[in-house]
């Protein structure tokens, strides 16, 4: 199955780009796809559980995701 996934900010500096296209196993969860996120290089910025968002929701580590999800990598925000 194919899922988009979103980075921004300093996860999309890291990893070099902002978006991309992951093909998986069926049943992948949010935490399978950080480790391979994690297999890249620039993944160091990433956190031991970054928040992520599955189709504008927040997720649930052991989240399974299905094809055609779109998956935010959502970097930590400060406001002032």
């Amino acid at each position: 199955m194919s899922v988009t996934v979103l980075l921004f900010a300093s996860y999309a500096d890291a990893l070099g780009t902002s978006s991309l296209r992951l093909d998986l196993d069926d049943g992948t969860t949010v935490t399978q796809l950080v480790g391979q996120l994690r297999e890249r290089a620039g993944a160091r910025a990433l956190p031991p559980q970054p928040l992520v968002a599955v189709n504008e929701r927040y997720a649930r580590t052991d989240q399974a995701l299905s094809a055609g999800d779109t998956v935010a990598i959502i970097p930590p925000v400060a406001g002032g």
